[in-house]
């Protein structure tokens, strides 16, 4: 299963991969531009193995964030069931 990730760009480098420092939830990776020439600082971006993909609104990736979050509290509430 692959599983892209939305994240907001904070900043950019002009480098030939258009590299970016990209947060995820406060977490921050080093993340591609170059599929996503577009892409600009304050913008989000669904990231796959190290490269934006593309762009996405920030409601969607409010709602996106939302469901990762309520999905781990479920998986943490099932391991302490047991």
């Amino acid at each position: 299963m692959c599983l892209a990730v939305p994240g907001q760009i904070l900043n950019i480098e002009d480098d030939a991969l258009r590299t970016a420092t990209v947060s995820f939830g406060g977490v921050t990776k080093s993340v591609s531009l170059a599929l996503v020439p577009e892409a600009d600082v304050g913008d989000y971006v669904i990231v796959h193995v190290g490269f934006a993909i593309s762009k996405l609104d920030e409601e969607a990736a409010r709602r996106t964030l939302e469901t990762y979050a309520d999905l781990a509290a479920l998986g943490s509430s099932d391991a302490t069931e047991g």
